[in-house]
């Protein structure tokens, strides 16, 4: 019988030593070998497979080849966008925190967690696609800006009213983050505002790696907002840090920048709190029209994209560091 070593050596020179377990299953030459396929993107996997058992058909012996594709259940670094109240711009943060992360060249996905109120299709220029299930699991939808998402408002129809108790929201949430994100390792879930049941059911199956809290300004958001970061504080999420959106309004005619929700509530509070202050986001024309647009400002090169990147580069870090420790 043909000596297992040297396809041992060919299909480990040919996949990168992906594969183990070589051995023959009978004298007619049926081989049989395991492939360890993990953070690999599934488009790529079955490529893989076709050129190993091409590869070892070729050789004197081998009459069959039986591939056992493996892969281990890869840790994703969550990230949850979370406020105490609806209205603050929290959808149109994560949105554009994905987008600008993305550019950083994280591998990041983005999971619209706010059931009842889904707006990520539109942010994200992707109304109207539906994600396609293999398997037991949806495969999440790709965009022209590098983020694949997945979101209830890509599953109802548009403009249908999503009237689901909290067990099916759970439901949905645990379809939506139990995915194949293929080689995505960080996911940005958009929670819904408050501190209901999707917030608890993410927590307790799915614990956030950190929260970004995001608020107006004004007194009356930064109450809720604070309770939004009690929740995470009480379940150990640590908070990575505040971010004051809608902050200031320039005239487009004389320039003026005026504050209609107030300046420097969200950085005072942070203060208050003990967490990290990220940055402001001010409220502004460009934000409003490129959203609407499905086009998010951190995508180009405007200068409205600027308040998301510098509020990203400091979530980067925050990951980077804590992978580091």
């Amino acid at each position: 019988m043909t000596e297992i070593a040297p396809l041992a050596d060919i299909a480990a020179d040919l996949t990168g030593g992906r594969t183990s377990g070589l051995r023959f299953l009978d004298d007619t030459g049926t081989l049989a070998v395991v492939l360890d396929v993990t953070g690999l993107a599934e488009p790529d996997r079955k490529p893989l497979e076709d050129k190993l058992r091409d590869a070892l058909l070729a050789r004197p012996g081998v009459s069959s080849v039986r591939v056992a594709m493996t892969a281990e259940k890869k840790a994703l670094t969550i990230i949850a966008v979370g406020s105490g109240k609806g209205g603050v711009g929290k959808s149109t943060l994560a949105a554009n925190l994905a987008v600008a992360l993305r550019r950083r060249g994280v591998k990041v996905g983005l999971v619209d967690a706010d059931i009842y109120g889904p707006s990520l299709p539109k942010l994200m220029s992707s109304e109207g696609v539906k994600p396609e299930a293999q398997g037991s699991k949806l495969a999440p939808v790709p965009n022209a800006y590098g983020v694949p998402m997945l979101s209830t408002g890509q599953i109802a129809a548009p403009g249908q009213a999503i009237a689901w108790r909290g067990p099916m929201a759970g439901k949905a949430l645990e379809q939506l983050i139990d995915a194949r994100w293929g080689d995505i390792d960080t996911l940005i879930v958009d929670l819904p505002p408050g501190t209901g049941d999707v917030q608890i059911t993410m927590i307790r199956r799915h614990k956030p790696a950190g929260a970004v809290i995001v608020s107006t300004p004004q007194d009356l958001a930064l109450i809720d907002a604070a309770r939004a970061v009690s929740l995470f504080e009480q379940a150990e999420v640590p908070i990575i840090g505040l971010v004051e959106n809608m902050a200031g309004y320039a005239c487009p005619h004389c320039g003026e920048v005026s504050d209609p929700f107030g300046s420097g509530g969200a950085e005072a509070a942070a203060a208050a709190m003990g967490i990290d202050f990220l940055g402001r986001v001010p409220l502004a024309m460009g934000i409003r029209l490129a959203s609407d647009g499905g086009v998010p400002p951190a995508a180009g090169t405007d200068p409205a994209g600027e308040p998301f990147h510098a509020v990203a580069a400091k979530v980067a870090d925050w990951i980077e560091a804590r992978k580091a420790s």
